[in-house]
This record gives structure tokens, sequence and C-alpha cells, in this order.
């Protein structure tokens, strides 16, 4: 979790994405963010974040991301 928090925290340091399980809802991240996001967690954990996984309810919270890390490590 440290990690994705700090991928986040490198795109918007004024969120606290401890508390924030609106990041796409309230347009806090955007397309270009997801990319960013997307692109970083991929070289992270070593992981491919398939396209159907790039929905709105696996982006709005760093919980959701990481729940979303969790899935793809175990498959």
């Amino acid at each position: 979790m440290d990690a994705i928090l700090e991928i986040l925290g490198g795109l918007h340091p004024e969120i606290d994405f401890n508390t924030c399980n609106t990041l796409i809802d309230d347009r806090i991240i955007d397309s270009f963010d997801i990319v960013t996001i997307v692109s970083e967690i991929s070289d992270e954990f070593d992981i491919t974040i398939p396209v159907e996984e790039i929905v709105p309810k696996n982006f709005n919270s760093a919980k959701a991301l990481y729940a979303m890390v969790e899935r793809l490590i175990e498959e």
C-alpha cells in the first residue's frame, strides 16, 4: 500500500490518499494521471493491468488500487 500512496502522492501531494475515496468521482485524477498510475504500478509490481481493469471503481481510492494490484498479483 505504501508504494501506491507514494505514486499517488507524487501526482497530487495536496490530497490525503489515505482517506479520499472519490478520486474519479470528484475528478481529482484525470486520464493523464491514470496513464501514469498504470505505468508506475506496472513497473513497481511487475504486473500488467488489463484494459478491462481500467475502470473508475478500481481508481477511486488508494485502497481500490491496492485491491486491484493484489488481485492481479494472485492471478
